[in-house]
């Protein structure tokens, strides 16, 4: 199987979370090698999909070079991940990529409109070696290794409407989106009136997130799954992960899983060599891997 790219350039339009500015992006093809980039129109900023380029995961995935910054990326990243491109350039116009409807599915009905496009290079593939843990109390993720693709989720809420929910799925592109593509972020009333004075999340709204006060959902349309906000646990932990800048074979698993946590698990599988090794996708098997992003 070999790397891949889109077919053609697609342009899109979105607000940002924080801003509630309209934001304008392009997703471009790259040549083989060249990896997931964000270029930064406004200010002429080249920014590289990898966790030493990370600056911020307190809220969101923030990666920046130069003083310059993307935020907010990980639901872009996890509709590339899912459809298996390993090089593209996106052109962005603002210091956040745009929120859409808080899903990635926006993201992932772009690609599959531009189409995708084989290159020369083979995709490379990590395929993980040791278990490979970051924790943080009773908080933790990890990866371990498998002969697939595998997430596994716990949460739990001191919040009626969301409480203990767990969800676990094998990855693959089609299973993708349907169980995990549509899941919407979500935040919390007060939350976000606190953010607001200080100037930030002034795009949030029921058409982007799923919003709570104390005691229940907001959204006249109520969920999309009965357990949607521990799948977009999922969404984030893939995008997040696309920064390890390849596919990889493991099983990951979490309890209470953040942005930060992902970051440091990232950079722990590749503080040590012995942890994976990288393989060429016919050392694999094509045949898996053509299903598996089918």
């Amino acid at each position: 199987m070999k790397q891949r790219t889109i077919k053609k350039t697609i342009n899109g339009v979105g607000i940002g979370l924080h801003k509630g500015e309209p934001i304008r992006f392009t997703l471009q093809p790259l040549d083989s090698n060249s990896g997931i980039v964000f270029y930064r129109t406004d200010t002429g900023t080249y920014i590289e999909a990898k966790p030493e380029n990370v600056v911020d995961t307190r809220m969101a995935t923030v990666i920046g070079n130069d003083g310059k910054s993307v935020s907010t990326i990980e639901h872009m990243l996890s509709a590339i991940y899912a459809f298996g491109i390993d090089n593209l350039l996106i052109k962005i116009d603002a210091s956040e990529a745009p929120i859409m409807d808080g899903s990635s599915t926006s993201f992932c009905m772009m690609l599959n409109e531009t189409g995708l496009q084989e290159l020369d290079a083979a995709k490379r593939v990590m395929m993980l070696q040791k278990e490979v843990e970051v924790r943080d109390g009773e908080k933790f993720v990890k990866i371990s290794p498998a002969s697939t693709l595998s997430y596994h989720f716990q949460i739990r809420f001191n919040h009626p409407a969301i409480g203990f929910q767990e969800y676990g799925f094998e990855f693959s592109k089609q299973a993708y989106l349907e169980q995990i593509s549509r899941a919407r972020t979500f935040g919390f009333l007060k939350d976000v009136q606190m953010l607001r004075a200080h100037n930030l999340a002034l795009g949030a709204s029921l058409e982007n997130a799923i919003v709570l006060d104390n005691n229940k959902i907001i959204n006249n349309e109520g969920l999309r799954y009965n357990n949607e906000f521990v799948r977009h646990k999922i969404l984030d932990a893939i995008g997040d992960l696309r920064l390890l800048g390849m596919p990889y074979i493991g099983k990951y698993e979490s309890f209470a899983g953040s942005h930060h946590l992902n970051h440091l698990l990232t950079k722990e599988i590749l503080r040590d060599a012995e942890n994976y090794k990288i393989v060429e996708a016919s050392e694999i098997s094509d045949m898996q891997l053509a299903r598996v992003y089918a």
